[in-house]
């Protein structure tokens, strides 16, 4: 029997539990690595007291596991192409999860900075593969608001990495938290036996058997979950199409391709310059400012909690008024909120202006991730969000270096106020070249 079309069978699927499982499933995953790169901000305000470190060699070591992300989201994207999505996840999460816990046992800058690389290769490998391998499963018309949501255990973690810092740091050390940010290794025998591989990959590499098996599990599922037979398929029953060829890194420059790559790397660039020009900085700037690294630590817990708020209200607007106008006004809130508690001078408008940062900034995120898994074809899709999300850690291994060298002489509102530039520069790249991909088929937006 030739096998139905595997995206028609997919769009016609209601949303329900399995879903929702696979959104947990994945979004677990994006939590451990929001722990980590959290976590690490708040051992790096304490690294600096007890190791006595100038900001710029803080900076040093937080751009050394940006610049393992670079590698990371540069080549995993690629062989995630080729080789599947599930297995790549679950290898990057091992590298982060491993090499995190090697990082306890670090004695000198230059052993963390090493073991901090390999962290990044890690959790900028993973970034792309799992926001491509869930967009592939979603309906179009719920798949930019389960994106988000995925991108909403961003906050979570970064929660969790905020409550545990402030337990744990201050009266264990932060070697203890480096061996907590260890354990998501475990869980890649979750993915292992709970994760389907991608259908839609499956297809596209001639491997049928293996994508009905799939799509035939699913849809029992679908089925014992909402108690309903499944409602027809729209297009008629058809052969799969034969696979491509592979894609190439040089196709990302041909049309229809070439305006969205522009706009992706502008874009992503501008935003992970933001992120980590600003958020592994805020224990530290809140330090500078003289507060105590226990009360330091604690406001960046309540500016974090604005983070949950941003992402649902992003995940409702996404469907509602489109990618395009939700991310670009999400950029510029940012963008002025960032400029704003810069200027900021008491306790209280600090705490406000940026949670309102916060909320927007994150609410952002979630944004670009739905949005750049849509802009390319299945057998490319991992490719081109790869090589974005890469061009955007050369704005993170940027960030931090240059924020560490620039931060005695422009102070903390002249930082704000150069990563509030980089958002509005991502919110242009958006605005301009943008184009919007709400209720379309990922087959009909990338074709």
């Amino acid at each position: 029997m030739v096998p139905l079309n595997i995206a028609a069978r997919l769009e016609r699927l209601p949303l329900s539990r399995p879903h929702f499982r696979l959104l947990i499933i994945h979004g677990f995953g994006w939590l451990f690595d929001a722990m980590d790169v959290i976590m690490l901000s708040f051992i790096l305000a304490a690294l600096a007291q007890q190791w006595k470190l100038a900001s710029s060699q803080i900076g040093l070591i937080a751009s050394a596991g940006l610049f393992g992300m670079f590698v990371g989201a540069a080549l995993s994207g690629i062989v995630a192409d080729y080789w599947g999505r599930k297995a790549v996840f679950q290898v990057t999460l091992l590298i982060f999860s491993i090499s995190t816990l090697l990082c306890a046992f670090a004695s000198d800058i230059k052993t963390l900075m090493i073991l901090r690389f390999f962290v990044g290769v890690g959790l900028g490998g993973e970034f792309p593969v799992v926001s491509s391998l869930m967009s592939e499963f979603i309906p179009s018309k719920y798949r930019g608001r389960m994106v988000t949501l995925l991108e909403s255990f961003w906050a979570y973690g970064a929660l969790v990495a905020a409550v545990i810092s402030f337990l744990v740091i201050p009266t264990y050390g932060w070697r203890i938290a480096f061996v907590i940010g260890g354990l998501p290794a475990l869980y890649v025998w979750v993915i292992r036996r709970r994760l389907p591989e991608s259908p839609r990959w499956l297809e596209s590499k001639g491997r049928t058997v293996e994508a009905e098996h799939v799509m035939k599990a699913l849809e029992s599922e679908v089925e014992k979950s909402t108690r309903m037979a499944l409602p027809p398929i729209e297009t008629s029953e058809v052969p799969v199409v034969p696979p491509k060829s592979r894609f190439t890194f040089s196709e990302l420059w041909t049309r229809p391709y070439r305006v969205r790559t522009v706009m992706l790397w502008t874009l992503w660039f501008g935003i992970v310059f933001g992120y980590y020009g600003i958020f592994v900085w805020l224990p530290t700037l809140f330090v500078r400012a003289g507060y105590t690294l226990v009360n330091s630590f604690l406001y960046v817990v309540i500016i974090t909690l604005a983070q949950i708020p941003g992402y649902f209200s992003a995940a409702y607007l996404i469907e509602r008024i489109g990618r395009k106008s939700t991310l670009t006004a999400y950029l510029i809130l940012s963008a002025l909120a960032a400029f704003l508690y810069g200027q900021a001078t008491s306790t209280t408008g600090l705490l406000v202006w940026a949670s309102v940062m916060s909320f927007f900034f994150l609410g952002a995120w979630g944004v670009v991730y739905a949005y750049t898994a849509e802009l390319y074809p299945t057998r490319a899709r991992a490719t081109g969000a790869g090589s974005a999300s890469a061009v955007g850690r050369i704005g993170g291994i940027l960030a931090p270096t240059v924020v560490g060298i620039l931060l005695p002489s422009i102070g903390s509102s002249g930082v704000l106020a150069l990563n509030a530039v980089a958002l509005a520069v991502a919110a242009g790249s958006v605005a301009l070249l943008g184009t919007e991909t709400k209720g379309r088929k990922l087959e009909d937006i990338s074709a």
